[in-house]
């Protein structure tokens, strides 16, 4: 019986499976998608979770770093620069493979395949897969994504209040014009600008409107302008993507990444948040606790929860939503407070 299952063999599952590995922990990673996987992500590290990818001695040197955070409505301008250290832009594919590769040098086992259901013992985990076969372990982390089939199958999501947002992505074959990642807002949503490589940028756009990317972008001339040449890829998208989560431990299976719970990508957290809690989950499994995973999750994401959950709020709110911007430039201390707490 191995120590540790992994369902979910995207960024927060591999991480996982590397924290446990390094542990001395047995440890399989279930995952039905061989190779990189592409997702719509806006693919930016903050410095913290760019440090926890290089504590894991895991090194992407086609990634590019970004200095801060720049918020932009056409009229207004605010900037904020990290304190302490710089995030990381980096292709999803490319990320994904890198934690491949240390993944197998760590000794983790990767098998095809997806958890559908899980039963749970006094001493052990079932889980069950699509084929009905079963793979037995002393416990269970669930990185299968926004939508969990092992979060449902436990019963652990809860109503999501609230309107749906919905994210799209693609990349344009331009040189970066700044080392911020740029937040450009209009009306109708927020298109996120990361530097992923010397000659490529990803922009993402997250709206409460379901249409097309043509349609989102047209939002920002300003943006728009800068995008020549055609596009790199194709528009992958996501969503909705808030999602409640009632707890991240159950008995012996413990929630992570987006299967844990997800607010919204507003502040770019969530591949960060995904590598911290990684850490933290094996951590609580460690020191024989996994009771702990729960309250360090909470602290971990703490800052990320209340202030996205405020900036969706004014989001909310056609006249609030419109003097964001505005109030970041007249208050520049308050937003590089803000900047850095997310760092």
């Amino acid at each position: 019986m191995i120590d540790l299952l992994v369902a979910g063999g995207g960024p927060a599952g591999l991480a996982t499976a590397i924290h446990a590995a390094l542990a001395g922990m047995e440890t399989v990673v279930v995952e039905p998608r061989g190779g990189p996987v592409d997702k719509a992500c806006g693919e930016g590290l903050m410095p913290s979770g760019a440090a926890a990818l290089a504590g894991l001695g895991v090194r992407v040197p086609e990634s590019r770093p970004f200095r801060g955070i720049r918020y932009l409505d056409g009229r207004h301008r605010a900037e904020a620069a990290f304190r302490d250290g710089s995030g990381l832009g980096v292709r999803r594919t490319l990320l994904h493979g890198a934690l491949l590769r240390r993944a197998r040098e760590a000794g983790v086992r990767l098998v095809p395949g997806r958890v559908r259901g899980v039963r749970q013992e006094v001493d052990r985990v079932v889980a069950v897969g699509a084929t009905g076969a079963e793979l037995e372990a002393r416990w269970l982390a669930a990185a299968d994504g926004l939508r969990s089939p092992v979060r449902a199958c436990l019963g652990l999501e809860e109503p999501a209040a609230g309107p749906r947002r919905y994210g799209l992505r693609r990349h344009f074959r331009v040189a970066p014009w700044t080392d911020f990642v740029e937040v450009h807002w209009a009306p109708g949503g927020e298109a996120y600008v990361t530097p992923v490589g010397d000659d490529l940028v990803g922009v993402a756009v997250l709206s409460t409107w379901r249409r097309g990317y043509g349609e989102h972008l047209a939002e920002f001339p300003d943006l728009l302008a800068r995008l020549e040449g055609p596009p790199a890829t194709e528009v992958l998208g996501a969503g909705p993507l808030r999602r409640r989560v009632r707890a991240r431990v159950a008995g012996r299976v413990l929630l992570v990444g987006d299967a844990a719970g997800y607010v919204d990508a507003i502040t770019g957290e969530g591949l960060s948040l995904a590598l911290l809690s990684a850490g933290a989950l094996v951590r609580a499994l460690r020191d024989g606790r996994p009771e702990a995973y729960e309250d360090a999750w909470l602290r971990l994401s703490r800052r990320s929860r209340l202030l996205t959950s405020a900036l969706l709020k004014a989001r909310g709110h056609a006249a609030a939503a419109s003097l964001i911007v505005p109030a970041a430039q007249r208050l520049p201390a308050l937003f590089g407070a803000a900047v850095r707490a997310l760092a």
